[in-house]
């Protein structure tokens, strides 16, 4: 008898297969290259807006940020 987790992983598995047979197989590429990420304008723009902040972290393990001070 199937548990629920065995019978949602066969579904997946199949409907994976079923992928790879219309799309082909995942292409990964050369694992030993590092990814090169590029930044568009709107990535600049958001860091340049992030840098006026500095980001902190409570005792109980929450995160904050607070303005830097302008000196």
């Amino acid at each position: 008898m199937m548990k629920n987790g065995d019978k949602f992983l066969n579904r997946f598995m199949h409907a994976t297969e079923k992928a790879q047979k219309v799309f082909g197989p995942a292409d990964r590429g050369d694992m030993s290259i590092p990814v090169a990420h590029h930044h568009d304008d709107l990535e600049e723009s958001g860091q340049e807006q992030l840098s006026h902040y500095e980001q902190h972290t409570d005792s109980e393990g929450h995160h904050y940020a607070e303005r830097k001070s302008e000196a």
